[in-house]
């Protein structure tokens, strides 16, 4: 989004007033609907379109029906850098290596990291790029719809390239003017994209309720599903009132940066077109929400929060995940829940203990760090001591039960804890300006502000008059402390 590359200086004292009036609202238990696992799709828009191409490549068992896309790129474009995310994947200054990409696809599909990308044939693709976005360059969609061509049929793909629509959510009834790039990001060009989305995913629709909705907007609490992590407390599920009773699709809305519940309030929730459609056909939809504490208010499609952020075991990645497995009551290929309660405790500088709770029918367990099985031999306990870590580093831990024959079932919600420095602090430390930092690969400049390698550590203005020191935990990875 433009906002992407602006400042967001001045946005503070409107932040604060929104979350006033928004704050006094208590957040419920996403709710358990027993939806249609078969009917659940995704899509979003800029960093939600990302990171819904996420989803659907990585959660393809999931996300079958499949993705709507808009603004978005091919999955993994950043390959983990930010100057790949506001380069080639958004203003294509240089050209995506999609033929890479797909084949890191197939790579890690064969390891488990991701699903089978088998699945992906079955699914559908809806992207959409307008003719005056100038901040995901219709080219990224291009390189989009190239990649998908190795895993989608060309029957189920849509494309819709023609509309002078500038960088936004696209309406038929509110918004900006067409061809403007501007907070909401939502505009009025007469063309409801949200109800052709919806209508390429899942068919022929009943009419939209242009009316009073019948359904209930809900605001869920997201913190059970992840802590931190660029994730705020709560989210939305706008739930049809035929929904409470019988089994309804899924769809998960995503927003694009500076569109979080407290940049925008309710619009993008609101205001988008998702909700008329789902009231008459039966879709359950949740919208769920980043923190400003997330970069720019932006889903993770770079790596800011973590390394694994393209992988099932991405933080944000697998609280969506448990979203919309509770939603529909899904379970891994064991028929086994995920375990909850997960959790770290007795760090110390190269080990840490992971918890969970016992699920009932469980023979054994695994634990993944970062994406990474690392019990050689199915665990018997609730519990399991990960050793051979770095000092100072904050990792992410989660568990997956197994059955009898040993398969997994759902995986858990991502628990994250950091190792203590130990004696002598480990690590190597430099002091410097946050300047020389970043020229000397350290950190990484970002709208301004500076922010350390590997940890994503916040380390104030890209400038040379702030100083910082920086411990070097392991290769790549930077924390913010002294040795």
């Amino acid at each position: 989004m433009q906002a992407m590359r602006r400042n967001w200086k001045g946005l503070a004292a409107a932040a604060a007033m929104t979350i006033a009036a928004h704050g006094a609202m208590a957040a419920v238990p996403l709710p358990a609907l027993n939806a249609n696992p078969a009917e659940v799709s995704v899509s979003g828009l800029s960093a939600g379109g990302f990171m819904a191409v996420q989803l659907h490549v990585a959660y393809s068992a999931t996300f079958k029906r499949g993705a709507g896309v808009v603004a978005g790129g091919p999955y993994y474009c950043a390959e983990g850098s930010v100057l790949n995310a506001t380069g080639r994947c958004m203003t294509h200054s240089t050209s995506i290596p999609v033929s890479s990409l797909v084949s890191t696809t197939n790579s890690w599909a064969a390891s488990g990291t991701i699903d089978p990308v088998s699945n992906l044939s079955a699914s559908k693709v809806y992207l959409f790029s307008g003719t005056s976005d100038n901040t995901v360059k219709q080219a990224v969609m291009n390189d989009l719809k190239t990649y998908y061509q190795s895993f989608v049929p060309a029957a189920n793909t849509v494309y819709k390239n023609n509309l002078g629509a500038g960088h936004a959510m696209v309406t038929d009834d509110y918004g900006a003017a067409c061809s403007t790039t501007a907070s909401p990001y939502i505009n009025n060009c007469g063309f409801d994209l949200a109800g052709e989305i919806l209508t390429h995913l899942y068919g022929p629709l009943n009419p939209r309720n242009n009316g009073t909705l019948g359904g209930t907007f809900t605001e869920f609490n997201q913190s059970e599903f992840v802590t931190g992590h660029g994730v705020a407390a709560t989210g939305w599920i706008y739930v049809p009132q035929a929904c409470t009773t019988v089994s309804c699709r899924v769809h998960l809305v995503l927003h694009g940066c500076k569109q979080n519940y407290t940049d925008v309030g309710d619009k993008y929730v609101k205001k988008t077109g998702y909700n008329r459609w789902a009231d008459t056909n039966n879709i359950v939809l949740i919208y769920p929400q980043t923190s400003t504490a997330a970069t720019n208010s932006c889903w993770d499609w770079w790596g800011y929060d973590s390394a694994n952020y393209a992988k099932k075991s991405g933080p944000q990645m697998a609280a969506m995940k448990a979203m919309v497995d509770r939603v529909t009551g899904s379970t891994g290929g064991s028929g086994l829940p995920a375990p909850n309660g997960v959790g770290t405790s007795g760090a110390t500088s190269s080990s840490m203990v992971i918890g969970w709770n016992g699920v009932s029918g469980a023979s054994g367990y695994n634990v993944y760090r970062g994406g990474s099985k690392v019990n050689a031999a199915p665990v018997a306990a609730t519990s399991y001591t990960d050793t051979g870590l770095a000092p100072s580093t904050t990792y992410s831990w989660t568990v997956a039960a197994l059955n009898a024959s040993n398969v997994e079932g759902a995986m858990s919600t991502a628990a994250t804890g950091a190792t203590t420095a130990g004696s002598g602090g480990g690590g190597t430390c430099y002091t410097a300006s946050n300047y020389t930092h970043t020229m000397a690969g350290r950190a990484y400049a970002l709208y301004g502000l500076t922010y350390a390698y590997g940890s994503g550590q916040s380390m104030g203005l890209w400038n040379i008059y702030v100083t910082t020191t920086l411990k070097q935990t392991s290769p790549g990875y930077y924390v913010i402390g002294t040795c």
